[in-house]
């Protein structure tokens, strides 16, 4: 069985505990990073709208878009990717609960 570590991301100021690779860290912090900037992009661009909608907005982009912003392709890191969206999808759902 793989090691997994545990690490905590941040989405629009929440905090978040998952386990992942210790290889996958820096991926995983880099995407973060740029999620929470996309937030913070689409608050600019989108005033009135609620918190959820902006977080809804920055995941489906990179849900759907072939490349990264860093213009790496997402092939090697889409499974990884789409099953920690699905995580964080899932959270975000019983936080609305």
């Amino acid at each position: 069985m793989e090691q997994l570590i545990p690490v905590n991301i941040f989405v629009a100021d929440r905090s978040y505990r998952i386990k992942i690779k210790p290889e996958e860290e820096e991926e995983v912090r880099r995407i973060m990073k740029e999620v929470n900037e996309k937030i913070i992009e689409f608050k600019t661009a989108y005033a009135g709208k609620d918190l959820q909608d902006y977080i809804a907005m920055a995941l489906i982009m990179y849900a759907t878009h072939p490349v990264t912003s860093g213009g790496k392709a997402q092939a090697s890191v889409a499974p990884f990717l789409q099953e920690k969206l699905q995580k964080l999808e899932e959270l975000l759902d019983e936080q609305l609960k």
